[in-house]
């Protein structure tokens, strides 16, 4: 009698296990896509504004492949001066479109004050591509 309790309790245990292991909670997790600066090739919009007034740019700029989507405008510094960069977003999966074309977005400037003013975005690794608006 022991000797059958003995035996259930291994064929139970090593059901279990069995059970547990074949879990497929590790198959749906697909990698995060990973964000990389893009550089920018032109800067349009208007020279002029007015204080508290929104003017729109339409920046342009390359990505590495075809599946790169815009992400978001950061901050970053090329030596000491300041400007602002584009962030792009690859997927995580292999993208099978390799020839990227320029991209664009719009960024939104406004100011307070008024002045002129230099609208910064990296264009290489050592320089920026600059727009100035006078405020009045």
């Amino acid at each position: 009698m022991k000797s059958f309790r003995f035996k259930l309790v291994l064929v139970v245990l090593f059901l279990s296990i069995g059970f547990v292991s074949c879990s497929n909670d590790d198959d749906n997790k697909t990698p995060a896509p990973t964000e990389k600066a893009a550089l920018a090739t032109e800067i349009k919009g208007p020279a002029t504004g007015k204080v508290n007034d929104e003017l729109s740019y339409d920046v342009t700029y390359v990505v590495d492949n075809a599946c790169a989507e815009f992400d978001k405008i950061s901050e970053v510094t090329i030596g000491s001066v300041k400007g602002l960069q584009v962030i792009a977003k690859y997927p995580s999966e292999v993208c099978t479109q390799q020839v990227p074309e320029p991209k664009k977005t719009v960024y939104k400037f406004k100011s307070a004050t008024k002045g002129t003013f230099e609208i910064k975005f990296k264009k290489s690794e050592t320089e920026f591509l600059t727009q100035k608006v006078v405020i009045e």
